[in-house]
């Protein structure tokens, strides 16, 4: 009996081991390509409107609530995405998505603050579209192909952004927080259910 129930033990570890492996190299496709095509029809409006703001600190305005609403359009996303798929936010997936591209974004507000403090508001739009690339790109890492693709695609135009003239930031964010959302949101909704 003792010999049975040791066999029977070592099989329950073998498959919590074979689980937590199969955990740990799937892919979190719960991102919504639904939800980043919101986010970029809504970047394209907050663009707009940013682009005839009379103040530095009226465009900042627009483009913090702009990124509110962002975040909550994804978030809303994501959970109904995640729940239609049968997809847990709470997986190991799911939590190193989250740790890879929150911290970024954290930073991102961090030196908003900072360079609006200090009247730098030419280097915001450059320095958004870097760390939330950054961000796509570490939290993608567990993700489908496309995720940290776009997120390259941020990286590239934030740091060309840095080094343009102020005068594009608002068609740079146009680009990246409107086009590429849209366009990543397609194939994402097309190729990975949504």
């Amino acid at each position: 009996m003792g010999q049975r129930t040791d066999m029977h033990e070592h099989a329950l570890d073998n498959i919590k081991y074979i689980r937590s492996t199969m955990e740990k190299s799937t892919a979190f496709t719960a991102v919504p390509g639904y939800g980043m095509i919101l986010v970029g029809l809504s970047a394209l409006l907050a663009s707009w409107l940013g682009s005839g703001a009379k103040t530095r600190e009226a465009w900042l305005a627009i483009w913090t609530a702009e990124g509110m609403a962002a975040i909550l359009f994804g978030f809303i996303a994501l959970i109904w995405k995640a729940n239609h798929s049968g997809v847990s936010l709470l997986s190991s997936p799911a939590r190193r998505f989250g740790l890879g591209f929150a911290p970024p974004l954290l930073a991102g507000a961090a030196l908003t603050a900072a360079a609006a403090r200090a009247n730098h508001y030419s280097e915001v739009a450059g320095l958004w579209l870097l760390l939330y690339g950054s961000g796509v790109v570490t939290g993608g890492i567990s993700s489908v192909r496309a995720v940290p693709i776009m997120g390259l695609c941020f990286m590239g135009l934030g740091t060309l952004t840095l080094f343009s003239p102020a005068q594009f930031n608002d068609l740079a964010l146009a680009v990246g927080f409107g086009f590429l959302h849209i366009g990543f949101g397609l194939w994402i909704a097309r190729k990975y259910g949504g």
